[in-house]
């Protein structure tokens, strides 16, 4: 009996270090480089100035397109006063690998523009490139010189180990032929041409519509670079600014291939937080006399979650609908998901503190708690608005991942190691309704450190360790996931602490809960036959009655189980003065 209660109690420790470890785990995985959130707009406003230092200017833009997607370019405005001739010529290439896109910038897409040749190992893809005739820069622009009539047609990038020579054409396009079999791309037959692109002969039939030069042939990641330079510059025409359009139009307005699966995971999850806010709403109107304080923080969280939700998908709209990013918007819900996981995440803490369950208040644990929230809301703001304004992150983002990866280890650590304090409180109390329900919720972050371990090694192999990023339609994913893990523990915590007629249950409650119904029906009998003298009861020699074997056990755990790890470790984090002086208060109720 003893080597069992001994085991029982000993338990959770056992398991709360298994669970520790998990997260050393998840801390080692969470420094890797994350991938780039900054959603991409379906339309961009360029300005093209003259430069004494920089005679030939490179204009970048990246976007993973549908297959049909219209490439446009427009002329918006310009001061040319006097005229001057302007080159301007663009370069349209896909690949395969994400990865080679969207690392891209500015300096290096110079490599970039016009060649036909793979850069990347395990590349593969095809370009279109045109060179417009000399365009004289007047005022005003009354025709649109930038707009084709015909659509050229795209060519397939040659690896650099093929020969460039006259003679071996035929095995170049036999192995072009083959490489389009094995990417199962589905081109125009015209792109097995060897000629130039800018060969007026080599165009499609495609009907072009206003403004368009160029148009997708697969659903890829694309690349688009403008080169505009001066002809024969002068110290006379050495001022002159031009303003250009570019726009990305597909089958789904301006919204990108890898963003519109999250649309639609936003919008669906935005329903599912309204379904759950109304029902806790309902739930907790009709039992608004016995709710619980800790159900008006699952409330809280439930509802910027929705707030959340609808700020997000509301951006994917504008930028579907009118191809502008609102940067306010994106700043905006950012910093609500921010409030929202640091609430969930305090919510966990004191879920697993016991607060209003095992204690009527946190005491001097509060500080504590308000303390790591507040750092974890700090660091998660600043890491979220430069995950969003800025493509590539720097050093800065790097340091934010890092500290919110510890923090969210030690907060783990912390709500196991409390968790295994709530319940041993528990065993010795004997509440067996309460106990089960921390046994659920105990299990459910179980199942969530070993599916965010799994994932985070899924992740990692997939995406931030492969040379050439293929599976760039799973990206929505990453994002996806911890958001959708997130919303499934809710989902339980609010089953498991739902608003019902028998709150109080698993309201705080000193001392009533190991009072069983023996116990209740003795101290009746008592009060009944009060001054009545008992002969059945037989007195020890020294007058005292003989203790029942429940109190023998209980005594024995008291005297021979040694504190946990974490109360000699850490007794200002896990005790407080007032839970230290309510634990003793109850064992000499006990005894």
């Amino acid at each position: 009996m003893r080597g069992e209660m001994a085991t029982a109690a000993t338990e959770p420790l056992s398991r709360a270090h298994r669970k520790t470890v998990l997260f050393r785990v998840v801390l080692c995985l969470a420094v890797l480089p994350s991938l780039s959130a900054v959603s991409e707009p379906g339309k961009w406003i360029q300005a093209v100035k003259s430069s004494k230092s920089v005679k030939e200017q490179y204009f970048y833009f990246s976007k993973t397109m549908f297959n049909n997607t219209l490439i446009k370019l427009k002329w918006l405005k310009e001061q040319c006063d006097p005229p001057v001739n302007l080159s301007i010529s663009w370069y349209l290439r896909s690949s395969r690998c994400y990865d080679e896109v969207f690392v891209i910038d500015t300096q290096k897409a110079k490599a970039y523009f016009n060649t036909d040749t793979v850069h990347q190992k395990g590349g593969s893809g095809f370009y279109v490139s045109h060179q417009y005739s000399p365009i004289e820069c007047h005022q005003p622009m009354t025709n649109n010189d930038l707009e084709l009539s015909r659509l050229d047609n795209p060519v397939v990038l040659r690896s650099e180990e093929q020969p460039t020579t006259s003679g071996t054409s035929g095995k170049r396009r036999r192995a072009t032929e083959g490489d389009e079999s094995n990417n199962k791309v589905s081109v125009p037959a015209a792109k097995e041409s060897g000629k130039d692109v800018d060969n007026k002969d080599k165009t499609s039939a495609l009907s072009p519509t206003h403004h368009a030069v160029a148009q997708t042939w697969e659903d890829s990641p694309y690349m688009f670079i403008i080169h505009v330079f001066q002809i024969n510059p002068t110290q006379e025409t050495e001022n002159w600014e031009i303003e250009l359009e570019v726009s990305m139009e597909g089958p789904y307005q301006y919204i990108s291939a890898s963003e519109w699966p999250l649309m639609i995971f936003y919008m669906v999850m935005c329903v599912i937080y309204v379904v759950l806010g109304v029902l806790w709403l309902a739930l907790s109107a009709c039992y608004w006399r016995d709710l619980l304080r800790i159900q008006f923080w699952i409330g809280g969280v439930i509802f910027l979650g929705m707030l959340e939700k609808a700020v997000y998908y509301a951006e994917f709209q504008s930028i579907r609908y009118d191809g502008l990013s609102v940067q306010g918007a994106v700043v905006f819900a950012e910093v609500l998901s921010a409030v929202k996981r640091t609430l969930a995440r305090v919510l966990v803490i004191i879920a697993s503190l016991g607060y209003g369950i095992v204690k009527p208040r946190l005491g001097a644990l509060l500080h504590r708690v308000v303390g790591v929230g507040l750092l974890y809301l700090s660091f998660s703001i600043v890491e979220g608005v430069l995950r969003v304004t800025s493509e590539h992150g720097g050093s800065s983002r790097l340091l934010c991942d890092i500290i919110l990866a510890v923090t969210d280890s030690c907060i783990a650590w912390w709500i196991f190691i409390s968790l295994a304090q709530t319940m041993k409180l528990l065993r010795l109390r004997r509440n067996v309704v309460k106990l089960s329900l921390y046994r659920h919720f105990t299990n459910t972050l179980i199942f969530a450190v070993i599916a965010s371990v799994i994932f985070i090694i899924w992740t990692t192999k997939t995406f931030k360790l492969s040379k050439c990023q293929s599976d760039w339609r799973e990206l929505w994913i990453d994002d996806a996931f911890w958001r959708f893990l997130f919303s499934t523990i809710l989902l339980v915590i609010m089953f498991l602490w739902r608003p019902s007629a028998n709150n109080q249950r698993y309201a705080f409650s000193p001392l009533v809960d190991e009072v069983s119904d023996e116990e209740e029906a003795e101290k009746l009998m008592n009060e009944a036959f009060e001054g009545v003298k008992m002969r059945g009861i037989k007195s020890e020699a020294n007058g005292s009655v003989k203790p029942n074997k429940v109190d023998e056990d209980l005594k024995w755990v008291e005297e021979n189980i040694p504190s946990s790890i974490a109360d000699v470790a850490l007794p200002p984090l896990l005790d407080s003065d007032e839970e230290t002086m309510t634990t003793k208060f109850e064992m000499s109720k006990m005894e």
